[in-house]
């Protein structure tokens, strides 16, 4: 188990967050998650295989290279779960993952000699689809021949995470996945109520999931994560009360509990999905509401946005000691790391930089074929894009924002400079989402569901978005979920 260092076990548990149902329900919008800012609809393809070139060889010539995060996509799935939108090729042809692995291997080897002499690893996750959709050897493979070509921390300090779907490994494949070097494992649970499974068509039975869960910690796996999704089809505060107590009582390191958005006009497997079959608006804050409440009873903090861990935990830790950053896995602890990401779909962030691989495997394969890394598209990151985004990271891993450093880290004064976004800051004040004074910006416990919304008052993007809209007319597309 990991936090048993320190005084980080002598905390007390306080209540960090605050469910507010009359607010929420007053100010609940659609907006960004901002794993990125600018966000991951703002990149252009403009920006193509050169520009990343020329980010990570400008980078590296100056020194400036942190140490890496990578992240690798594995696409496939067996079956299909109907409230997924994630980018995923749903197949039972094993011989689709084979080719892939050829292609992925090329990929990974093009980065590595690209980062030679940059290349220290400190956090690797391996997300889909499936990643344990590859057999055993498929995953030894492919985790030897990234050590090939970058040099990992070591165990005890790197973070090695990998995305299983109980229903496809075995105990045994746990404890492989552990030699295999991987020491962080997150299990996709969603909800245990055999009608809502049904209903998503994901059957998986607890005791095969608390199977699994019971394994990692056999195997020497440093942190355990659950995720689940309240406003799933079929769904009430009694089944989501029965899977909170299931989970509770499996006691994983960290928890994750994510917001249903419907939009079948984005994601197709949605329109299996019965919309009679869906909770309410009232429902589903009723249900985040216990979920708040009974996590914090069970001993769990509230990290920020979906996220609850254990006081011990790594990300708790962090998050005391203004260590916590966030990118496109979500939360981390590794604080500057420059991400490296291989696969279809898969978006990396070096310096000033974002860029995303193209997203269909035809595509993928055209352009390792052409000895050339796949970007589809990315965006070159201005000093305004930079203030923004530190000043969105701050807000959205500390919940506070210190002015002062930020007119230390840049040529502004932020009081001028923000005029405008202070004018709605004051507005949000007032609704007790915050507080301002000459020095700090301090999200209050009731704000911190809602840092989404806070967070975009600082979007320049959305902004000039908003005011396109308001010019013209138009509707906005719908590709941002709630804010709760």
């Amino acid at each position: 188990m990991e936090g048993t260092v320190g005084s980080a076990a002598l905390l007390p548990v306080t209540q960090t967050v605050e469910f507010d149902t009359a607010l929420i329900r007053k100010l609940s919008q659609l907006g960004p998650r901002y794993t990125s800012y600018p966000t991951a609809d703002r990149f252009n393809a403009e920006f193509g295989y050169r520009d990343y070139l020329q980010a990570v060889t400008g980078a590296t010539a100056r020194g400036n290279m942190h140490p890496l995060s990578l992240y690798i996509h594995i696409p496939f799935c067996e079956s299909i779960c109907y409230y997924c939108g994630c980018n995923k090729i749903v197949t039972k042809d094993r011989s689709k993952a084979a080719n892939y692995l050829i292609y992925l291997k090329r990929e990974i080897e093009m980065q590595g000699k690209l980062l030679a002499g940059a290349n220290q690893v400190e956090q690797l996750h391996f997300g889909g689809g499936t990643p344990t959709y590859l057999s055993d050897a498929q995953m030894g493979e492919l985790m030897q021949h990234l050590r090939r070509w970058f040099n990992f921390a070591p165990d005890a300090e790197g973070e090695y995470s990998i995305e299983v779907d109980p229903r496809t490994v075995t105990p045994e494949r746990v404890h492989s996945l552990r030699r295999q070097g991987f020491n962080r494992i997150s299990l996709g649970v969603q909800d245990f109520d055999a009608e809502v499974q049904k209903a998503v068509n994901r059957i998986q039975p607890e005791s095969e999931t608390v199977a699994i869960i019971d394994a990692a910690r056999a195997a020497g796996f440093r942190s355990v994560s659950v995720d689940l999704i309240y406003g799933l089809p079929k769904q009430n505060l009694q089944t989501m009360e029965q899977t909170l107590e299931k989970v509770i009582a499996a006691d994983p390191d960290r928890i994750a509990i994510y917001n249903y958005a419907h939009m079948p006009h984005l994601f197709k497997p949605q329109r299996r999905i019965a919309e009679a079959d869906l909770p309410s608006a009232e429902t589903k804050l009723d249900m985040l509401a216990l979920c708040i409440k009974r996590l914090n009873d069970a001993g769990y903090i509230y990290i920020g946005m979906d996220h609850f861990a254990k006081p011990t935990d790594d990300l708790a830790i962090a998050q005391r000691q203004g260590r916590l950053h966030r990118n496109f896995q979500g939360y981390s602890t590794h604080v500057g790391a420059d991400l490296v990401s291989c696969g279809v779909s898969a978006i990396s962030a070096i310096g000033a930089t974002y860029s995303q691989n193209v997203k269909t495997l035809d595509e993928y394969y055209e352009h390792i074929e052409q000895n050339e890394l796949p970007i589809a598209r990315g965006i070159k990151l201005n000093m305004d894009d930079l203030l923004r985004r530190i000043i969105i990271q701050m807000l959205m891993c500390n919940f506070e924002l210190s002015i002062a450093s930020i007119e230390l880290a840049y040529p502004i004064t932020f009081n001028s400079y923000f005029a405008t976004e202070l004018l709605k800051l004051r507005e949000l004040e007032q609704s007790g989402l915050l507080t301002i004074d000459e020095e700090w910006i301090t999200v209050t416990p009731k704000g911190r569901l809602l840092i989404r919304n806070i967070c975009m008052v600082f979007d320049r993007y959305l902004a000039s978005a908003q005011a396109a809209k308001a010019d013209d007319g138009a509707t906005q597309p719908l590709r941002y979920s709630k804010t709760i």
